[in-house]
């Protein structure tokens, strides 16, 4: 029954390398049609024509009403926030992480980590993907959920002056110019927020299938992930996303302690709540590989120390053991003993999830530099400045 509400290629047909992408549905097909997306997967301009269209018709209206001033305020920062930064962030991250998700596909077919009996299986995930991310009724969900979650939000009690709709207020006292962002550009915000959640849920099930696999994963691999390596630059390619959630977030929060609605304390178990959720959303497709990469090592241990094994034995023999007829000074076997060695390094030092702390560096730096801002609310610049030259001055 699903499969009737699903609209892209033949549900019967297997999908090519070629084929794989994130990006895809009503809007995205709308925006090429427009000429807003740029060859195969830039939505940049996508991005800013939803993002900062409708903030030029609240700020218009706002300007009609005459009120134009009352909307720059850090009381309403949030709206401005979303409108101008995070949508087109959202935008520049699809851009950005589709191309590395097919080199990452691309990658694990050449280099032989899916061997060619696993092709077809490939294939078929492939297409169950693209068949999902063409789907108009996953962005009619999303749309739904962005207008369900605008009508409640006030119940949910969502931080924020400018996150749900309260009809004694409007965004800067301005009628017209409020009725526009409540009706239009936050659910709109929501709508693509919900389609990128949507995204990361495709994105997730493509890796844990493939997880499932009987792939070719080589402990000795340079990249200590046994092929997999390159699937932390793709996760690394998600940071603007990672970025724009922070954002929200802090944004939110400066409307709140601005107004007077929230002390400044209430940030840091938000923020190690957004930490956590973003470490999860991305850290998770690598962890998915855990358990294969680790029995891929286990049994390579096994493997290299029987071999290791052979060729010591055979070098004392031939070395330690009996006087050789060739001269020591030149010989490769010392080259290749040292070779077995690094190899050995190699796979004990292997890593079980194809990602290192780079990534991990990445996630966090994301996610703290929006909330940086916060905390001139408690520590004023004018205050920290002038402590700094006390201690310098040693006063």
């Amino acid at each position: 029954m699903m499969t009737s509400f699903i609209s892209a290629s033949p549900t019967t047909g297997s999908g090519s390398l070629d084929d794989f992408s994130l990006l895809g549905g009503p809007l995205h097909r709308l925006g090429a049609r427009f000429g807003l997306v740029r060859g195969q997967d830039n939505t940049i301009a996508l991005g800013l024509a939803l993002g900062w269209l409708p903030w030029l018709v609240m700020i218009a209206l706002a300007m009609v009403e005459g009120v134009g001033d009352k909307l720059f305020s850090l009381s309403v920062i949030a709206g401005h926030v979303r409108l101008l930064i995070v949508i087109p962030l959202f935008f520049l991250c699809e851009t950005s992480v589709d191309a590395k998700l097919r080199e990452f596909i691309g990658l694990i077919v050449r280099s032989g980590v899916v061997p060619e009996d696993q092709s077809p299986l490939l294939e078929n995930e492939i297409a169950r993907t693209v068949r999902w991310k063409d789907s108009w009724f996953s962005d009619a969900v999303c749309v739904l959920a962005a207008v369900a979650l605008s009508i409640f939000a006030g119940q949910l009690h969502i931080s924020g002056r400018t996150s749900s709709f309260d009809p004694g207020r409007v965004i800067g006292d301005a009628p017209l110019a409020g009725l526009w962002y409540w009706i239009v550009c936050l659910p709109l915000f929501r709508f693509l927020m919900f389609r990128w959640l949507w995204r990361i849920a495709l994105w997730w099930g493509f890796v844990w299938r493939l997880s499932r696999m009987d792939l070719r994963l080589v402990p000795a691999h340079p990249d200590g992930a046994g092929g997999l390596g390159y699937l932390e630059v793709v996760q690394m390619h998600f940071a603007a996303l990672v970025f724009s959630i922070s954002i929200v977030v802090a944004a939110s929060f400066a409307e709140e302690i601005s107004t007077g609605r929230t002390v400044f304390e209430v940030i840091y178990p938000a923020l190690a709540i957004t930490i956590f959720v973003d470490l999860v959303l991305f850290l998770g497709p690598p962890c998915l590989f855990a358990f294969k990469l680790r029995t891929a090592q286990e049994k390579a241990l096994s493997d290299y120390s029987e071999l290791a094994a052979r060729y010591v034995n055979a070098f004392e023999k031939k070395w330690l053991n009996t006087t050789p007829d060739e001269p020591l000074l030149g010989t490769p076997d010392l080259q290749s003993l040292a070779d077995l060695g690094n190899s050995m390094a190699v796979v004990r030092n292997m890593r079980w999830a194809p990602f290192s702390t780079r990534l991990v560096i990445s996630i966090l730096g994301a996610s703290l530099a929006p909330m940086l801002p916060l905390f001139l609310f408690k520590y004023p610049a004018a205050a920290l400045v002038e402590a700094l030259f006390k201690k310098l001055a040693g006063l």
